[in-house]
């Protein structure tokens, strides 16, 4: 999967038009994701579906619209992935990190835009995170599920 020019360019924009979109919405702020996970403000439950929304516009219209990938040309397809415990313990570590601290780390990476510089340490916890979940895997025998996509 190679990109051109062009297509690194078109994923640069997107990037920087998503981040823009966590800025604006005010998912890039931890205490906002906070009081949303506490149930006290619902107001990113619309913006969620309103991404929810465009996603499956695109998805259903990218799919009938020849089934490739407009910069990669590979063909859409499901992933099949059996529900096992390395799903289950990750969601379960996704979640609670999430819990913790607010953020995701898409949105980790806009709080920085918004000038948020302790979340440095969130990411770290996520890099540290996921060199630790390579290292344990590893040394069971697993198999990188990103490798084996079937």
């Amino acid at each position: 999967m190679s990109l051109d020019n062009r297509g690194t360019a078109l994923v640069l924009v997107g990037g920087i038009l998503f981040g823009f979109g966590l800025g604006y919405s005010r998912m890039a702020e931890p205490e906002i994701v906070l009081a949303f996970l506490q149930l006290t403000d619902f107001g990113l439950l619309f913006v969620m579906g309103g991404a929810v929304m465009v996603t499956a516009t695109v998805f259903a219209i990218a799919t009938r619209r020849g089934g490739r990938a407009p910069l990669t040309g590979e063909l859409y397809a499901m992933r099949h992935k059996s529900f096992d415990n390395n799903v289950l313990f990750g969601g379960a570590i996704f979640g609670v990190g999430w819990g913790l601290s607010g953020i995701c780390p898409g949105a980790a990476y806009a709080s920085l835009g918004l000038g948020n510089y302790l979340i440095l340490y969130g990411i770290g916890g996520m890099f540290l995170g996921a060199y630790v979940q390579g290292l344990a895997r590893s040394y069971v025998g697993g198999t990188d599920a990103a490798a084996d996509p079937s």
